[in-house]
């Protein structure tokens, strides 16, 4: 287990709460008794969880850490974090919430990646995670898109970001599909 790794894992056990302190800051809010403490807490979580993002592919490509586990388990945890914050956000109030539609195209991006990742590694027997431009904008958009959210954006403004947002993840959703599709061998 490399360092990379670990730094990896850190980010799915800081997930459970970012949750817990974001559904508490919200309740407090829908009470008319925020907790700023829960908020920046939450926000906190968050920061530290992106830069554990960062972090953990610097250390991999610099230390040569690069493992078969953690080529696993670092797109599982930017999946499972930034659902559970996208699905959080989208059910919950911080002043703005993020529309339920948004919320369910990261839902069904991810189980689409994740199901074909699946099918394509029992049939060909190996897979290759290929990382896009696309993909890496769109995960941008979607931490703008909390970040807009954390800090109250105008209406206008988050709903700019929403739709690009969105448009970005559809666009890299449908390239990773092509790249998965060429890993299955010919018939």
């Amino acid at each position: 287990m490399t360092l990379a790794t670990k730094i990896t894992l850190s980010r799915i056990l800081m997930t459970p709460f970012f949750v817990i302190t974001a559904i508490s800051y919200s309740h407090g809010l829908s009470h008319s008794e925020p907790s700023e403490i829960l908020r920046w807490t939450a926000m906190g979580i968050f920061t530290v969880a992106a830069l554990t993002d960062v972090l953990d592919g610097f250390i991999a490509r610099r230390f040569n850490q690069c493992s078969r586990l953690g080529t696993f388990l670092d797109p599982l945890a930017d999946k499972v974090f930034m659902l559970s914050v996208i699905i959080t956000l989208s059910f919950t109030s911080w002043g703005e919430t993020l529309p339920a539609w948004y919320a369910a195209l990261i839902i069904a991006r991810d189980m689409i990646e994740i199901s074909g990742a699946i099918v394509i590694g029992l049939i060909a027997q190996d897979i290759k995670v290929i990382h896009h431009w696309s993909g890496k904008i769109a995960m941008f958009l979607q931490i703008a898109v909390v970040a807009g959210v954390f800090f109250s954006f105008i209406a206008a403004l988050l709903e700019f970001l929403v739709i690009i947002s969105a448009l970005l993840t559809f666009i890299a959703t449908v390239l990773y599909i092509r790249a998965g599709l060429r890993q299955l061998p010919e018939q």
